[in-house]
């Protein structure tokens, strides 16, 4: 019993330390990509508050400036779209798409991450007006790092796995090397007493007169087997404290 329940409480020690590392594993990565997207935010963020900023000056110079070398720099797919979220530029995408398919990235872009508007002051009027919109998806390695909590999962549970294996063939080896001692113990236990009555049996047959005398040593040695086979019996069963 005391082998069952340390069994179970290794068993379970193990599936606890997967839980944990699991765990913490997964919101380690998680941590990560969300700053690596907030990251991604801020310079969206920035990209946007530029675009403003140039939007009110008489030459387009500081505007081509900001989309040619500027957001050419960024390590994700970018759009911008204009005020009706019609695709006017794109970025670190394929280059031979068409406007339907740019539309259905945008699309994807905006579940992956909120659009950033592009909100500017009319100088004469002093009014807000929304310029377009900035789409961005995530980068390559925030892709990768999503998959990352999956390698995560399935290495613990490999670990955990090859502990259960591990641990269940070495008790199982126990169990056979004890059954194996036991055995030997066993034939040792009975091999005096049985070779004892075989020797009596043939001196009863050669010496009938000394039966009697024989009987009494054949009883003893019936009594040692009925010993030796109580004693065995005991094993695995329930101890009891006697008072």
């Amino acid at each position: 019993m005391r082998n069952m329940q340390s069994s179970s409480s290794i068993k379970f020690s193990l599936f606890f330390i997967g839980i944990i590392l699991i765990t913490g594993l997964l919101f380690y990565s998680n941590s990560l990509v969300n700053k690596l997207r907030d990251d991604n935010r801020d310079i969206v963020k920035v990209y946007s508050e530029i675009i403003a900023k140039t939007v009110n000056e008489p030459s387009d110079t500081n505007l081509n400036f900001v989309f040619d070398e500027i957001i050419k720099k960024v390590q994700f797919p970018i759009i911008y779209s204009n005020a009706q979220k019609e695709p006017q530029y794109s970025r670190n995408l394929d280059k031979e798409l068409n406007n339907e398919d740019l539309i259905k990235n945008m699309e994807s872009m905006d579940k992956q991450n909120k659009p950033i508007p592009i909100i500017y002051t009319e100088n004469k009027l002093n009014k807000l007006h929304t310029l377009g919109y900035l789409h961005y998806g995530n980068s390559d390695l925030i892709k990768k790092l999503m998959w990352l909590p999956y390698l995560e999962i399935l290495t613990v549970s490999l670990f955990v796995g090859l502990g259960f294996i591990g641990f269940n063939s070495i008790r199982n080896s126990e169990k056979r090397n004890i059954w194996v001692g036991m055995a030997r113990e066993t034939a040792h236990q009975l091999g005096t007493p049985v070779s004892a009555l075989m020797g009596w049996t043939d001196r009863i047959k050669s010496n009938p007169d000394e039966s009697l005398i024989v009987i009494k040593e054949m009883e003893l040695d019936l009594e040692r087997l009925n010993q030796i086979s109580d004693r065995f019996s005991k094993i695995g069963s329930e101890t009891s404290l006697e008072k």
